[in-house]
């Protein structure tokens, strides 16, 4: 099977010309893989600009829970699929740290599912504890977001382990920071998690993917890409750039 690659542009880039370069260069690097399927989330804004593209599947960065009506600022899951969208990243760390609850992520999820769209639900935990309560913190969230949703509807989900404290960040400088989690430690917890959904959900998702997220870039995308039970990677700041998400490209292929 395949590797799925995902590049999370989060809020960049700034204008059309820059999305339209990456996407492009980005296109040419794909162009040379065969081991891996590549998704491009993009910010809304830029999603109709790059749809219709080949080799590059088209994903979005988040979803509304309800179909049409008034509300204000949100995207539907019909409107994606116009697009041409057919993944969508639900439950990040970074749109739960903005308040969004586990009842909310669930109701994206079940939106998603049921317009089959492909889900990339996040779950990861804050904090790497000696207890090891970050375990049963993943099983909780992997619980709540998954909850009463139809086990048919399954075939399109993906899951991403995203330790929040392995999320690159930016210090006062101006340059990033990377604390990576260990290839072996994302291994355990793919793991983990793949057992987890097969005693809560059966055989239906035995065959779902496992991700992972957090500071990847090209010289440890290899390393996680080994590791049985990772059958992917979420990429974010090193997708940003057509160069080094080229090279990432380059190093697992």
């Amino acid at each position: 099977m395949k590797k799925l690659i995902v590049a999370n542009w989060k809020m960049n880039p700034q204008t059309a010309k820059e999305a339209q370069e990456i996407f492009n260069a980005t296109l040419r690097a794909a162009k040379k893989i065969h081991n891996a399927k590549i998704v491009v989330c993009p910010p809304f804004i830029w999603l109709s600009l790059l749809s219709g593209k080949p080799l590059l599947s088209l994903g979005a960065q988040d979803i509304f829970w309800e179909e049409e009506g008034s509300y204000t600022g949100e995207i539907s899951a019909k409107m994606l699929k116009n697009l041409g969208v057919e993944y969508v990243i639900i439950g990040h760390s970074e749109r739960r740290r903005l308040g969004e609850t586990d009842e909310a992520i669930n109701k994206k999820i079940r939106q998603a599912l049921k317009n089959h769209l492909k889900v990339i639900f996040c779950v990861g935990e804050f904090e790497r504890d000696e207890e090891n309560n970050y375990f049963q913190f993943v099983k909780n969230e992997i619980l709540k977001g998954l909850d009463k949703i139809p086990a048919n509807l399954f075939k399109n989900l993906i899951i991403t382990y995203e330790p929040v404290w392995a999320i690159s960040s930016v210090n006062k400088l101006g340059k990033a920071r990377f604390n990576a989690d260990t290839p072996e430690n994302a291994q355990e917890m793919a793991i983990y998690i793949k057992r987890v959904l097969v005693s809560l959900f059966g055989k239906v998702v035995r065959k779902s993917p496992v991700l992972y997220g957090g500071s990847v870039d090209a010289k440890n995308a290899e390393s996680f890409l080994k590791k049985e039970g990772i059958d992917g990677l979420l990429v974010g700041r090193t997708s940003w750039s057509a160069k080094t998400f080229g090279e990432l490209l380059k190093s697992i292929d």
